[in-house]
């Protein structure tokens, strides 16, 4: 069962969320994943309600979204189970199917082929509009030196910007 809301009514709590991990996911083919994301916004772009999610180039779930150009964003309404933001977030779905090892629940979507996860239920139905690669000479060195380092795991790992049109807006119960 789904209770749709007015995804501005929730935009203050998906905006505080985010800082400690929300959920993106993904599906291409029959293969689904999801992964913590730490980055991203909400707003509008063409006049059309919007969620801006950051994935990396080397993450799998680039590589859905590339063939699929859909997904669901998937926010805690109480308190978050640590151990779902933890593995989503170190696990790579290229290995594992992450959620089997955790038990979750996915609830179909409306008006994408990606499913909402029913633990953490406020969820954003996107299609991608719109993408954009970093300009890695655009970055304040600050932030490049902080993000993507070299001799860090994430050396030249710079992120892809996905604009989504939120094409529904629920909480699934």
């Amino acid at each position: 069962m789904k209770k749709h809301v007015n995804v501005w009514d929730y935009a203050g709590h998906i905006m505080e969320r985010i800082g400690g991990g929300i959920l993106l996911t993904t599906k291409a083919d029959d293969k689904v994943n999801t992964m913590t994301i730490g980055w991203g916004t909400i707003g509008v772009q063409w006049g059309k309600p919007i969620f801006i999610a950051f994935v990396r180039e080397s993450r799998y779930t680039k590589q859905l979204l590339e063939a699929n150009g859909e997904f669901t964003v998937n926010v805690p309404m109480g308190e978050a189970d640590k151990n779902i933001i933890s593995v989503c977030g170190t696990v790579s779905g290229r290995d594992a199917d992450k959620l089997a090892q955790l038990g979750l629940t996915t609830e179909e979507g409306e008006t994408v082929s990606v499913p909402a996860i029913r633990q953490l239920p406020l969820t954003l139905e996107c299609k991608v509009i719109y993408k954009q690669a970093q300009e890695p000479s655009a970055i304040f060195p600050e932030y490049d030196d902080r993000f993507y380092a070299k001799g860090t795991r994430n050396e030249g790992d710079y992120h892809i910007a996905y604009y989504g049109e939120i094409t529904a807006a629920y909480i699934a119960e």
